[in-house]
């Protein structure tokens, strides 16, 4: 895993060394074992490296034979032990054991079309010094990020890891884009391709782009596409358990030490159990507990860690949210509010003191259909098939207008949402499941100059959009569609690489496999998602390996006592930075006046609403220029 950057200059302006130094320096945390510069005319490449294959001659900036090519990358290339004896066959000659010098020779062979070859995460720039072109590629999921600034300032274009990486050249405008401000306090992130500032964006999952001339075209080369297996179950069954262990075996390649997150859940369990298959020693697992014990799952992951004598280190933690909150201001340079970021961050730092690599279950839930989110919206999806459209829009309207909203009250009774949500349409009813604040609360909660700014933007409306390529297909499978090319690149996958890379750790995502994806896709919906359970077909796949009382237990997560903290040590801090600190302009005080009122006295449950106030406001303090 590492860290790159890189820009071109207009008009044929020099490239100064000493710029893109300071955007390797501002990633340096992504790749502390070494740096590299390649600066010519108007072009420079930087790169941090973390090494962690071929690390006697994987350096980088790195050059094929003719040095006609020169290539940055991040990632891994899982495949490349695979690609290799091909391209020699075809008469490439190789200097290195790199998987980076593998996709300098695939470029040479294959050109743009290199991407459908790849099995890994990456982001990569190649420049091409006769052409002078310049090509950069993302993983088909997003597991690597690329944010770029284009026809800005000086520059015909500029990319790196992070946004930090481009806020460290010069002449860069800090101003925020006010829809992503918007989205933010709906989502609890920056949906792409844009990102927190108006000048810089980000290049989406599954695409790849080519800077050339005047001319800069960006190709979606990559989409999961879903469709309709004839297998039958048991062949399923079997298929997922031969590309999960496959899965599983590719990403244990490493010339450092390697691990895996095990929080006790059925997706980090399940990646362990196959570690213990392919691995040549005992698997070293890692977990943290918190002190709370309605928010521990401790001893689940005990119960993997014995059955398969793992190495095991647990760490009880009570986090210390001044502490985290600073790291996580630091190091997620957009607001972003998915407050499981903290025990992650926590988790990863522990897991480095002892590996350099740790696998995850991540992806599992988006690709299986494992959230509850998606059984609850099938249910409605039903019962909406029941009514015309025209007494679902008054009749349920008007019912959930008028059904009091009881925060405090299991799940099942909350029936307000359910009522509004069978008024809407699919796109609709799920932005209603998937958002913290919505519709007239979302504009009561944003600045008077940031509402005029909008200039009518709604996250409702733009989101709603991300349901048309996939309107002709079944519902789950449209939920699914969209949260893969939202939710996870945006939420879970930022999450994931900017709380290991805080602290120089590679993470990788065996459930993220591109063919895992593919198979799952093409499975029907109820062997995904049942009545009452997710992910039901890999859990049924992994059962022999995962104890029962893992397997079918609900799903909990990293849950944060958000409630319980917001009246208590969280409140100060609040008010402090929110309601009586330097003023970013972003938002209306008087509603988050309201909104910390209504939490404190238990009338309403605001937990979420606080903390994407409370972050927002400490991004604009650390990144927005306040």
């Amino acid at each position: 895993m590492c860290g790159i950057a890189g820009f071109l200059m207009r008009g044929g302006a020099r490239a100064e060394e000493s710029w893109v130094r300071s955007m390797g320096e501002s990633l340096a945390h992504r790749g502390p074992d070494g740096e590299g510069y390649f600066v010519e005319n108007g072009l420079a490449l930087g790169h941090r490296r973390l090494s962690i294959i071929d690390l006697e001659t994987g350096s980088q900036p790195m050059a094929n034979e003719d040095g006609s090519l020169v290539i940055v990358f991040n990632g891994e290339i899982y495949n490349f032990l695979e690609l290799r004896p091909e391209l020699e066959r075809q008469g490439h000659r190789f200097r290195t054991r790199s998987d980076t010098e593998v996709l300098l020779h695939l470029y040479e062979q294959h050109g743009e079309a290199m991407t459908s070859r790849l099995n890994g995460m990456f982001a990569f720039a190649i420049w091409d010094r006769r052409k002078g072109e310049l090509f950069l590629a993302r993983d088909r999921f997003g597991k690597k990020p690329v944010y770029y600034l284009l026809d800005h300032g000086p520059y015909r274009f500029a990319f790196a890891s992070e946004a930090k990486g481009l806020l460290a050249l010069p002449d860069v405008d800090r101003a925020v884009e006010p829809s992503s401000v918007a989205d933010f306090l709906a989502f609890s992130y920056v949906p792409e391709p844009r990102s927190i500032f108006r000048s810089i964006r980000k290049l989406p999952a599954g695409c790849s782009m080519l800077v050339s001339g005047s001319r800069c075209s960006e190709r979606r080369y990559w989409r999961l596409e879903f469709g309709e297996s004839s297998r039958s179950w048991d062949d399923a069954l079997a298929e997922i358990d031969r590309i999960a262990s496959d899965a599983v075996r590719l990403r244990l390649v490493s010339d450092v030490p390697l691990g895996a997150f095990l929080s006790g859940g059925v997706d980090s369990s399940a990646a362990v159990a196959y570690m213990a298959r392919h691995a040549p020693g005992r698997v070293r697992t890692f977990s943290i507990g918190f002190s709370e014990r309605d928010y521990d799952e401790t001893r689940y992951a005990r119960m993997v860690a014995e059955r398969y004598q793992t190495d095991h280190q647990e760490q009880t933690v009570r986090p210390q949210i001044g502490e985290m909150l600073g790291v996580l201001a630091g190091h997620f340079d957009e607001p972003f509010g998915d407050a499981s970021a903290i025990p992650t961050l926590y988790l990863a730092r522990m897991t480095r003191q002892f590996v350099t690599v740790a696998l995850s279950g991540d992806g599992a839930d988006e690709i299986f259909a494992g959230y509850r989110r998606y059984r609850h919206a099938l249910v409605e999806e039903r019962i909406r098939r029941k009514f015309p459209q025209w007494f679902r829009r008054s009749f349920f309207r008007f019912a959930g207008k008028i059904y009091p909203k009881f925060d405090y009250l299991p799940q099942i009774f909350r029936a307000k949402t359910m009522l509004t949500n069978l008024s809407l349409e699919l796109a609709d009813a799920y932005y209603n499941s998937m958002t913290v604040f919505r519709d007239g609360e979302l504009e009561g909660a944003l600045s008077a100059d940031l509402r005029i700014a909008l200039g009518g933007y709604a996250s409702r409306a733009s989101y709603s959009e991300r349901f048309l390529p996939f309107q002709e297909l079944p519902p789950l499978q449209q939920l699914q569609a969209v949260d893969i090319e939202t939710y996870l690149p945006g939420d879970i996958l930022v999450k994931a690489d900017r709380a290991t890379m805080a602290w120089s750790l590679e993470g990788r995502s065996p459930w993220l496999d591109y063919r895992l994806a593919q198979l799952a896709a093409d499975l029907p919906a109820e062997w995904k998602a049942t009545a009452t359970n997710g992910k039901y077909i890999f859990k049924k796949t992994v059962e022999p390996l995962v104890p029962s009382e893992i397997l079918w237990r609900p799903k909990m997560g990293f849950v944060m006592p958000l409630k319980e903290w917001f009246r208590g040590e969280l409140r100060p801090l609040f008010e402090r930075e929110v309601l009586q600190g330097p003023d970013a302009g972003l938002i209306d005080r008087r509603q988050a006046t309201r909104l910390l009122e209504q939490h404190v006295s238990g009338a309403r449950n605001r937990d979420r609403w606080l903390w994407n106030l409370l972050v927002l406001q400490l991004w604009a303090r650390r990144w927005g220029g306040l």
